[in-house]
């Protein structure tokens, strides 16, 4: 038998000889067998028997004549042919299985299923076993009637796969290595063909494309399903949802279908996606069904291309297994070897080398015609990753031929189920199936419709017709499903599911629905600061079933130590009628706003008390009472391109320990006051958003953020004091480093011209809560530093465990690494230094229990943290170490930052 390194036997010379005599009467042509048999076969029986072997002589003659006999009877076989058809179907959903490969045993013939699960096989031979087998579903063998026809129908059982490594006990333990490994070979035969074999080789691609989308909960309380409370609900429980191989009893909470037409333009790149039909019901509406789609899309994978070197889903991104350097990160096996009528294909089975890493496990399909094709791949998370809440996840992808020689992918579909604890409790399983078709190659669009928007949606695209989406699915609902309409449908009508629905609204969104009006945010209720004291407050805002063009928001507060009222009346009028907290925005906005605020901190949204936290470090004594009178317009561009244009007067008024005095004769100033005008500039490629009940989330992506501001102030108008000019402008870009994790950085400047005070001046954003900012300075007093141009660097790389996950005893915590740096580097022209110029007013001292304000040195502002995160799976701890001005009044070096925020 021939030696592999890699799988090296546990045999002795008696089974090695008869191994390779086995080998010779399989593979050898005749005259080989005639030569070497006798030889081979006396050597055996003889060191078997004698422990000498026998020479060639009698078993010559014997094996001759036995073999004879063998041709005899394998004439008589092949005059009889063996035919197997049938149909072969999912046994979970019951719907047909397409290329299933399907061969005799012990036998070269085979075939595959075709888009209806039918299939015929017919070989000549008396067959008497015939397997069903493909990647994703457990094999099947059946018996079948020798030289005969036989019909089966194949009911096929998906399958979790955990690869294990195989422990062969040998002399000595073999390492996997990547060098010699044919298993390594073959995959980088794929790889070194990635380019030919994607679709976007071709110079025009079009396509279309039925998306499916469902959630459902599953492992509810028998005493919730059986009591009393939901009874009025069990129509909707579905119980032949298969999970993991086992029926589950679930409540259908989601369910959308979608159809596109995809275009695609090699150069210049151009991608068009068309949104032709959509049909959908949701009964958790207390979300936002937009940013619900959007966000599934994310977590099940928007586009999975198995040719990019990182595949997105589950919010994070995994190596693919035949990206450029995956052999560095997997470990390749070869397993099978199937032969169909396309051709032969061989199977390879791979797995992480660190379990904990965000890598898959599984197996794929390779063509053996010269291209290394993907024929189909399965792909698998194990138990070990470093994701929070999953407990399974299973990705199958079909490609098919096409007339240029490539593989185009043909079906995705994508499993996964969620919950708080591994193995009990209620729990959420999704599943995301797309389809793909019609491919049609080089038949170019007129070059007037490349030029139209990436993302489109067609007229009337809303299709609640029922025999539509019949006649266009490309596959069969199950029973469950087809029923899941209606379902809903009665489901909202309920009055008791309405009451329901707004509980679960105010709990998730922070308001609490009372007619056309709601009330809130409820987390703003309370808080407490050492200026206010305890600090109450009640708010609310109206929505579009009041009026879809005029929007009202408002708060009003009042703190128990200060005694002073506060209070924020908003205005929108919207000119596309949508509500302002929903992109896009198109609407002019009035407001006035009297509150208490931290120097430096901005006010441009409304205030949730964030920085007034409840708990910080150093003393907080330096604050402003601000009276704001704004009127803005607001734009956003479906490319998501916006612009702010805004006129504002503002006063403040110093309070705490905080004084406005002026550096000529030391008198106090009652308050400033401001008048300009505004414009601020923010672009976002590609940007997709999350939208939440009070404001948008960005999915963050490879793509930058860009934002530019510019405020201009007026002296003499509405008591303006001063002219001055500021500047500002910062770039965000996420860079992807595949298993390292990724990197957040922010570049930023800002310039001010013209004379103005400190109030006026550019205050870093500082922070001495409790709470980790990640856009702040968090070891910088409040006031610390002020300056009149600077620029200045954020980082901070999340490693996602990369080193934690291989640590003995910590790796099952499932611990995430951060570092971070972030400087700043600036100054302030003699002309705005009150040292040097007149008319200014004094930089607050460090008196008492005031900590100084500074201008910003030549020396740059410098610091740096290490944090852990997922701590119990929500909490996040910093260390974060300031390395230079060290003498300021109030400093601490090191500084402990703390965060909530539960991810996946």
């Amino acid at each position: 038998m021939w030696k592999h390194k890699y799988f090296k036997p546990v045999l002795n010379v008696k089974l090695f000889n008869l191994l390779f005599t086995f080998l010779l009467l399989t593979f050898c042509n005749p005259a080989i067998k005639l030569i070497l048999l006798p030889q081979r076969i006396g050597h055996f029986f003889g060191s078997l028997v004698t422990g000498k072997p026998i020479k060639g002589g009698l078993i010559f003659f014997l094996l001759f004549s036995l073999h004879a006999a063998a041709q005899q009877t394998d004439t008589a076989k092949v005059s009889r042919t063996t035919t197997v058809s049938g149909r072969i179907v999912d046994d979970a959903s019951g719907l047909p299985l397409a290329y299933i490969s399907i061969a005799f045993n012990g036998s070269s013939f085979g075939t595959t299923s075709n888009q209806q699960g039918n299939f015929l096989l017919k070989a000549p031979g008396a067959f008497t076993l015939v397997t069903f087998s493909y990647v994703g579903y457990q094999s099947v063998t059946r018996a079948v009637k020798p030289g005969q026809a036989t019909n089966l129908q194949i009911r096929m059982h998906s399958r979790q796969t955990e690869l294990k490594e195989v422990a062969i006990k040998s002399g000595r333990k073999q390492r996997y290595r990547n060098k010699d490994n044919p298993a390594v070979e073959l995959i980088q035969q794929v790889i070194d063909h990635k380019d030919q074999n994607r679709m976007e080789s071709s110079d025009y691609l079009q396509y279309d494309q039925y998306e499916r989308i469902g959630m459902s909960l599953f492992h509810l309380s028998p005493k919730l399903i059986n009591g009393k409370f939901f009874g009025k609900y069990k129509f909707m429980i579905d119980t032949t949802l298969q999970i993991n191989g086992q029926k589950e009893t679930s409540l259908p909470v989601y369910f959308s279908e979608k159809l596109f037409q995809n275009y695609y333009r090699k150069s210049p790149p151009k991608s068009i996606r068309v949104l032709t039909a959509q049909k959908e019901v949701n009964i958790i509406k207390f979300t936002d069904t937009v940013g619900l789609a959007i966000y599934f899309n994310r977590l099940y994978g928007n586009n999975i291309d198995i040719y990019e070197n990182n595949i997105f889903i589950i919010a994070n991104q995994f190596l693919s297994p035949i990206a450029n350097h995956s052999p560095q990160y997997y470990k390749f096996f070869i397993t099978d070897t199937i032969q169909t009528e396309k051709g032969k294909l061989i199977e390879l089975s791979f797995m992480p080398r660190n379990k904990g890493d965000l890598l898959f496990e599984g197996r794929i399909l390779i063509t053996m015609d010269g291209r290394y094709a993907v024929e189909s791949c399965e792909l698998n998370v194990n138990k070990q990753i470093n994701i929070n809440f999953m407990r399974s996840l299973k990705i199958n992808l079909d490609f098919e031929p096409h007339a240029d020689g490539r593989y185009y992918l043909k079906k995705s579909d994508v499993v996964a189920d969620f919950g708080i604890l591994k193995n009990k409790g209620t729990a959420v399983y999704g599943r995301r199936t797309v389809s793909y078709d019609n491919y049609k190659l080089n038949q170019p669009q007129t070059a007037l419709f490349y030029e139209g928007k990436s993302e489109q949606t067609a007229e009337n695209s809303n299709k609640p017709d029922t025999v539509y989406w019949a006649q266009h699915r490309t596959d069969s609902l199950t029973a469950q499903q087809a029923h899941l309409y209606a379902n809903i449908n009665r489901l909202e009508g309920m009055p008791s599911f309405k009451k329901l629905t707004w509980i679960a609204g105010t709990l998730t969104s922070g308001f609490a629905a009372v007619g056309p009006t709601q009330l809130g945010p409820i987390g703003s209720f309370f808080a407490y600061d050492n200026q206010e004291g305890a600090r109450f407050q009640v708010g609310g805002r109206t929505t579009p079933q009041l009026s879809r063009f005029i929007f009202l928001e408002g708060y009003t507060a009042y703190g128990i130590k200060d005694e002073k009222a506060k209070y924020n009346l908003v205005t929108y009028f919207s000119l596309n009628k949508t509500a302002p907290y929903v992109y896009p925005n198109d609407y002019f906005k009035i407001s006035y706003r009297y509150d208490v605020d931290l120097p430096g901190q901005s006010f441009a949204v409304s205030s949730q008390q964030a920085a007034l936290t409840s708990f910080h470090t150093g003393t907080t004594n330096y604050w402003l009472y601000n009276r704001i009178f704004t009127v803005a317009y607001v734009k956003d561009f479906e490319n998501h391109f916006s612009y702010n244009l805004a006129f504002r007067n503002w006063n403040q008024r110093p309070a705490g320990t905080l004084l406005f005095q002026s550096n000529n004769d030391n008198s106090l100033i009652n308050s400033l006051t401001t008048s300009e005008v505004a414009l601020g500039l923010r672009y976002a490629p590609h940007e997709q958003i999350i939208q939440g009940p009070r404001e948008r989330h960005t999915i963050y992506s490879k793509y930058p953020i860009f934002n530019l501001q510019i405020n201009h102030g007026f002296a003499g108008l509405l008591n303006g004091a001063y002219d001055y000019n500021n500047i500002s402008a910062n770039i965000y870009k996420r860079f992807y480093l595949s298993q390292l994790g990724y990197t957040d950085v922010t570049l930023l400047g800002a310039l001010i011209t013209g004379k103005v005070p400190f109030p006026l001046l550019n205050i870093p954003s500082a922070n001495q809560s409790l709470r980790y900012n990640p856009d702040g300075y968090n070891n910088m007093n409040y006031l610390e530093f002020v300056t009149d141009h600077y620029a200045g660097i954020n980082i901070t790389h999340a490693f996602n465990g990369f080193f934690l996950n291989k640590i003995p005893l910590i790796e099952h915590l499932k611990w995430r690494e951060f570092i971070s740096f972030k400087a700043i580097y600036g100054g302030l022209r003699n002309e705005n230094n009150p040292l040097y110029s007149a008319n200014l007013y004094n930089l607050p001292p460090a008196l008492g229990n005031a900590n100084g304000t500074y201008p910003l040195g030549s020396t740059p502002y410098v610091e740096a943290g290490v944090g852990i995160g997922n701590i119990f799976k929500l909490l996040r701890v910093d260390v974060i170490k300031r390395f230079n001005y060290l003498d300021h009044p109030g400093v601490n070096q090191y500084g402990i930052k703390f965060s909530i925020n539960p991810d996946f």
